[in-house]
C-alpha cells in the first residue's frame, strides 16, 4: 500500500506542515516519490511514524527519537524519561497543593505571603531566589520596575499572571511537540507572546532583555528543569525561538 501525505495526515492526525517537517530533518523520509514528485509513504512509512508520535507522547525530541530509531533499543530512554515523568507528577501535586492553599485563602479574605507566591512558580528557595536577583539585576530599571508592579498585585492579579504564563508555556511546548521549528512563524509568534507577558506584568522587556533571558534559561540548570520537565529540549527550543523572533524584528 502506498499512501499521499495527505491521507498519512487523515490516518495518524498529523498535520501535512508537521510530515513535510519530518522530511526535511530526515526523521520520516517517504520510501518513495510520484512522478510528478509528490511524496509516497508505505506501511513500513506509517510504522516508523508511529513510533515517532509514540516518543513525541513522552516528550523526546526529534533528535532522541532519531537516535532511538536509529539504535533500535529505547530501554534507557524509557527509563529515563520514566524518572521525568515521575517528577512532573510530584511537580504538578506541588503546585495543585499551592493553588488549593490559594483559594482557600481567597474564600477567608487572607493575604497570601510571598513564599506561597513563589511557590506556585517552582522549586526555587524564595529568599535564595529574591537575593540572587537583587544581586545580578539589582540596579537596573527593569527590577525596580518589576518590584513596583508586583508590590501591589492583588490575588487576582496573581491568579491572571499565572494563567497567562502557564497558557503561553503550554502553547510553546505543545509547538514543540508538534516539530516547529524555533524559526517558523508560530514560534516566533509565541516568542513575542511572551515577552509581551513580562512587558504587561512585570517590566518594559525590550528584545535585548528577551535575548538574555532566552540565554538564561539554557545556561542556568534551574531555568532549564523547569522547561525541560516538561519535554527534554524544551528550553534550548525556547532560547531559539527568543533569538529569532528578535532576529525578525531586527533588535
Amino acid at each position: 500500500m502506498s499512501y499521499s501525505v495527505g491521507e498519512v495526515a487523515r490516518l495518524s492526525g498529523v498535520t501535512v506542515r508537521t510530515l513535510h517537517h519530518y522530511d526535511e530533518v530526515g526523521l520520516l523520509v517517504p520510501s518513495r516519490r510520484t512522478r510528478a514528485g509528490y511524496r509516497s509513504y508505505s506501511d513500513g512509512d506509517l510504522d516508523r511514524l508511529r513510533r515517532i508520535l509514540f516518543y513525541r507522547e513522552l516528550g523526546f525530541g526529534l533528535e532522541e527519537i532519531a537516535g532511538i530509531l536509529a539504535n533500535g533499543d529505547a530501554k534507557d530512554h524509557l527509563r529515563r524519561q520514566q524518572h521525568v515523568l515521575h517528577g512532573q507528577i510530584e511537580r504538578l501535586r506541588r503546585m495543585l497543593a499551592a493553588v488549593e492553599r490559594e483559594l482557600e485563602a481567597s474564600d477567608m479574605g487572607i493575604n497570601l505571603t510571598q513564599e506561597e507566591k513563589f511557590e506556585l512558580f517552582g522549586d526555587f528557595d524564595p529568599d535564595d531566589y529574591a537575593e540572587e536577583a537583587e544581586q545580578r539585576w539589582g540596579g537596573t530599571d527593569a527590577y525596580k520596575q518589576s518590584q513596583e508592579r508586583m508590590k501591589s498585585f492583588t490575588k487576582q492579579d496573581w491568579a491572571r499572571f499565572m494563567e497567562s504564563q502557564q497558557a503561553i508555556g503550554t502553547a510553546l511546548a505543545e509547538a514543540f511537540a508538534d516539530g516547529a521549528a524555533p524559526d517558523s512563524e508560530r514560534a516566533m509568534d509565541l516568542a513575542e507572546q511572551h515577552r509581551a507577558h513580562i512587558t504587561k506584568w512585570c517590566y518594559d522587556c525590550t528584545y535585548e532583555i528577551h535575548r538574555g533571558l532566552g540565554e538564561m534559561y539554557v545556561s542556568d540548570e534551574r531555568f532549564t528543569a523547569t522547561y525541560d520537565e516538561i519535554a527534554p529540549g524544551l528550553a534550548v527550543f525556547v532560547r531559539d525561538a527568543i533569538i529569532a523572533n528578535a532576529n525578525r524584528a531586527g533588535a
